[in-house]
């Protein structure tokens, strides 16, 4: 019986609690979530966080390791990301003495920070649009293999 009341307080709390999650693509977010965002809190515009044409936080965001998204949050590079992006660097650097990946790392200045060797941070310098060069002599009668074959090539 107690059993049976538990999963319906459960239940109804699941029904009440609403997270507003998903997926806001960056060049709507001024025409569809920043009324949103504001009454959530925001105090900075949509464009602030997206502008094609100016700076904005979009122009923080690295490709961290080849896989994963970065943002940088100083003047001084300093990158923040996913802990698993990171995960095979730090086990590379941990030692039976020092096991980062337990206990963590810290510096208080940077000649004491530890290289990653191998790990990259690229920034996006620009975006074009490459369809019409990618799909040049692509045509309905080339088979799915042949047509891959083709996109590849360019």
């Amino acid at each position: 019986m107690k059993a049976i009341k538990l999963l319906i307080v459960l239940g109804i709390v699941t029904l009440k609690s609403f997270a507003d999650e998903g997926m806001w693509l960056p060049f709507l977010l001024e025409s569809l979530n920043q009324k949103d965002m504001k009454a959530m809190g925001m105090k900075i515009n949509a464009a602030d966080i997206y502008d094609i044409n100016k700076g904005s936080l979009k122009d923080a965001v690295v490709q961290f390791g080849g896989g994963c998204t970065g943002e940088i949050i100083s003047n001084q590079g300093l990158v923040l990301t996913n802990h698993h992006c990171g995960f095979s660097y730090i086990q590379r650097l941990s030692t039976l003495e020092h096991n980062y990946v337990n206990d963590g790392f810290f510096t208080k200045n940077t000649t004491d920070e530890l290289p990653a060797v191998g790990l990259s941070v690229t920034f996006i310098s620009r975006m074009q649009d490459v369809t019409s060069t990618i799909l040049k002599g692509i045509t309905n009668t080339l088979t799915e293999d042949e047509r891959q074959s083709q996109i590849d090539i360019e």
